[in-house]
């Protein structure tokens, strides 16, 4: 009989941490992750982070935004911090990952000419083919300098960059041969 009350007493309060800890989830990880924003003030592109711990702790109200890093600072670090604004509003617009998950959308990459498909974000990310013909990885760039390097910048697999960054690295160890036609 003891048992069965404390199977249920678990099951309870497993149910009661479920209710209170599932809306702190979604808002951390609604809020999580690089941001681009404008800056309301030099109104350029600005690189933000949300404190988003802060927003998930804050969640038995409304939540309350706050910065917790941005690429402005330390010189303005006593801003307004209007620009949360444009996250509140639209929360997934700004976020990196979306932004060039969207870029990279049909895209094909510009050496071997395979579509990129589904973007897989933690093994083999896409990257970025400059004007100079030189292929680095998004994470190399900061994030108030993304929508720029998109405008000019062409889309490379993450087989050919790995190819290109090790025959940049190694030349000494890579040999060149003509294609069999």
């Amino acid at each position: 009989m003891n048992t069965a009350l404390y199977t249920i007493a678990a099951l309870v309060a497993l149910a009661a941490v479920y209710l209170v800890l599932s809306p702190l989830l979604r808002i951390y990880l609604r809020y999580r992750g690089q941001r681009v924003v404008t800056c309301p003030e030099t109104q350029a592109p600005a690189g933000v982070e949300v404190d988003a711990a802060a927003a998930a702790v804050s969640a038995f109200g409304e939540p309350r935004l706050r910065l917790r890093d941005c690429s402005r600072w330390p010189e303005r670090e006593a801003c307004g911090q209007e620009c949360l604004r444009q996250i509140e509003s639209a929360p997934a617009d700004c976020l990196v990952r979306n932004i060039l998950a969207r870029w990279y959308e049909g895209k094909s990459c510009v050496v071997c000419g395979r579509p990129l498909g589904n973007i897989d974000w933690v093994n083999h990310r896409p990257a970025l083919l400059s004007p100079e013909n030189i292929t680095f990885e998004w994470k190399d760039l900061s994030p108030e300098s993304i929508h720029q390097a998109l405008e000019n910048h062409r889309p490379v697999c993450w087989n050919c960059h790995v190819a290109a960054t090790f025959r940049r690295e190694h030349p000494d160890l890579v040999v060149e041969r003509p294609r069999k036609t």
